[in-house]
């Protein structure tokens, strides 16, 4: 597995167990690492997807429910929403990772680990805020996020 991958496996992981434990992001992560020993890399570039995801969190919230049709983003899967928010917050923030990317990540965690509807789900929302939000998406991306 590449080790970015790997990295956004263990921040979704991460945001589930915040989500539904109410842990705090940095002792999940140091739990997570405790029991699985991660590669700097990997715990670098989760770390990085944690903070960002948590200090960005209303702005991606409200980015993903302008897109989500007859939905509320509180009654999503818990994990559907997690993938999400960590691949808008790749979309809008991250100027190294090409949209496609994380939009086929996000596709690809799904699969893992959602339900069998999900990934047509996830790929359909990301798609309407790539096209309508991100029309040269990397110009607009700011390194400010931290």
């Amino acid at each position: 597995m590449r080790l970015r991958t790997k990295a956004r496996e263990v921040a979704l992981c991460i945001l589930y167990q915040v989500e539904i434990v109410k842990n705090d992001y940095g002792q999940a992560l140091k739990d997570y690492s405790e029991n699985e020993p991660l590669e700097k890399e990997v715990s670098d570039f989760s770390l990085l997807l944690l903070e960002g995801i948590t200090k960005n969190l209303p702005h991606l919230d409200s980015l993903i429910k302008k897109y989500v049709k007859n939905w509320e983003i509180d009654r999503m899967a818990a994990i559907d929403r997690n993938i999400l928010r960590l691949s808008c917050f790749e979309l809008i923030f991250l100027k190294e990772v090409p949209p496609k990317v994380s939009i086929n990540e996000a596709i690809e965690l799904a699969k893992r680990f959602s339900d069998i509807d999900s990934p047509r789900f996830i790929n359909g929302v990301l798609d309407k805020i790539y096209k309508t939000e991100g029309e040269g998406i990397n110009d607009k991306k700011t390194e400010q996020v931290l």
